[in-house]
């Protein structure tokens, strides 16, 4: 090679990685961790009193935390499809977990439109949709829920294979791997999809009894009595009576059964029965007292939930750190969010599925150098319609028209917006009676009062005005004061279910006003 063939080269070779580099500082990678049923109320960047969370306190320390983020259904498998098509329930098709319903694939989502503008894609943990994924050029998913420990992942060939290890330990490693060997010329869009912090609460063996030592205050509202709140009332999600001391707290179980316990090893299996048979003692010396046993489960519940949470937010430490090591910061957006919140005791209360506010806020918190400076505080109303076109705006790429959500990201930048930003929001919830026997509802939350409709055998209105009443106790429906206020949201509540598309529920309302 002659001397200016070779300097030709060169500069050839010094243009390529040059035009590399433009094309992923133009398009920077988004990596989202996606995790089950944690809640603000157990994160330290939303002021958690219940534990600490550094990996996630560095996303929202190093980036923007979004203080009211929520959900359109609080519930797992219809959150997913809503991140993935920015759409309702009721137009993406998925409006509940039943196992029956399955997620149609078809349809536009976020990560097909990523694809084709030369995103390397992936999904890896938990997917929870019936059907498998498509538009990713990657994917390793668990079957349904998954299993905290040995748990079975589903391949690209359709392929199940059961690996050793404590889940969440297990879809960081498996993200990590992708990593490292995906097409470092791409951009890529990653979505790390976490089990914890799902029931039934199953912390690695090097977290249990990671908070045994704290005492934690119950909620004003642990022992509420209902009134005036006839869906509250009727449902079966209290950790009085509905939460199990079996399956959910671990007391008296076999562990050579199948199932979750039956998949640990022997070495996590005498972790288990050493730990969980010191916390039977405790029981069986309050068992006789109704009122102990009700505040030892709450105190059991929160610490096997948290020691869970321990392990995510370790976890995605894991995850940052290999980020930091590989010279990925700068130009990877990480985003930190959760399907929707879950209840620490509120009401009396785990699980979610209600428009009260535990369940309906989730949390959201974002690192995006160069564009979002670090502390940035978000309290504009977000809805999780606006996960996809926002996701889409960060790639530089146009929302189809189909998404109904907005794109928040001027509103981090400071920028010009299209459209006033909203002052309220829209949500319906289906699934009924199983499993926990909460009414169908839909409904609008402004940013002071919120406005309900239980239908079905609750059938019933609600109005809580969140200045004077933020734990959602006082159902003021029925007062004469509240009269202008009730016409007002009931107005809104018809113009964002006709903006929705939601005709089930317009169809339900025009019912009642004849």
């Amino acid at each position: 090679m002659g001397w200016y063939q070779f300097n030709t080269w060169i500069l050839i070779c010094l243009l390529s990685l040059v035009t590399k580099v433009e094309a992923q500082s133009t398009h920077p990678n988004i990596l989202i961790i996606f995790s089950d049923d944690h809640t603000q109320q157990a994160i330290s960047a939303y002021g958690s009193k219940l534990m600490q969370t550094p990996a996630i306190d560095r996303i929202a320390n190093e980036g923007a935390i979004f203080n009211n983020t929520f959900v359109t259904n609080s519930i797992c498998a219809p959150a997913r499809a809503v991140l993935l098509t920015g759409r309702y329930s009721h137009l993406n098709g998925l409006i509940d977990n039943s196992p029956n319903r399955r997620f149609d694939g078809s349809q536009q989502q976020v990560q097909k439109i990523l694809q084709k503008a030369n995103y390397q894609t992936a999904w890896v943990g938990k997917w929870h949709l019936q059907s498998l994924p498509v538009g990713f050029d990657y994917w390793k998913i668990l079957p349904d829920q998954g299993q905290y420990f040995q748990p079975d992942f589903i391949d690209m060939k359709n392929d199940t294979a059961r690996y050793r290890g404590y889940t969440t330990n297990i879809i960081s490693e498996f993200s990590i791997d992708w990593l490292n060997h995906r097409d470092s010329t791409k951009p890529f869009f990653l979505v790390v999809g976490e089990k914890a912090t799902h029931r039934n609460w199953m912390p690695d063996t090097t977290d249990l009894g990671a908070f045994d030592k704290i005492d934690f205050p119950y909620p004003s509202n642990f022992f509420d009595k209902y009134e005036n709140r006839k869906a509250a009332g009727d449902q079966d999600m209290t950790i009085s009576k509905t939460m199990l001391l079996g399956n959910d707290l671990k007391i008296g179980v076999d562990y050579s059964q199948r199932g979750m316990f039956g998949r640990m090893n022997p070495e996590e299996k005498k972790a288990y029965e050493t730990y969980y048979n010191r916390i039977q003692k405790e029981y069986e010396a309050i068992k006789s007292d109704s009122l102990a046993v009700v505040k030892w489960k709450y105190q059991r519940y929160l610490k096997d939930y948290l020691s869970t949470a321990k392990s995510l937010d370790r976890n995605i430490g894991r995850i940052l750190a290999y980020l930091d090591a590989n010279h990925l910061v700068e130009n990877t957006i990480v985003i930190y969010a959760s399907d929707q919140g879950f209840y620490m005791g509120e009401h009396g209360w785990f699980d979610k599925r209600f428009m009260y506010e535990e369940s309906l806020r989730t949390p959201f918190v974002m690192r995006y150098p160069g564009i979002v400076k670090p502390g940035t505080k978000l309290d504009q109303m977000i809805v999780n319609i606006d996960f996809a076109p926002s996701i889409l705006a960060m790639a530089g790429l146009q929302a189809p028209v189909e998404m109904q959500g907005n794109n928040f990201l001027p509103l981090l930048t400071k920028t010009p917006l299209e459209k006033v930003w909203r002052k309220s929001m829209y949500y319906h919830y289906y699934e009924f009676p199983e499993p926990h026997h909460v009414a169908p509802h839909f409904g609008i939350r402004t940013e002071r009062y919120k406005l309900i409709r239980f239908y079905g055998d609750a059938d019933a209105w609600e109005l809580f005005d969140l200045k004077k009443d933020p734990t959602e106790m006082n159902n003021i429906i029925d007062q004469k004061s509240a009269k202008q206020t009730i016409l007002q949201l009931k107005k809104e509540l018809v113009s964002l279910a006709k903006e929705f598309k939601d005709d089930a529920a317009l169809e339900f309302l025009s019912k009642e006003n004849k």
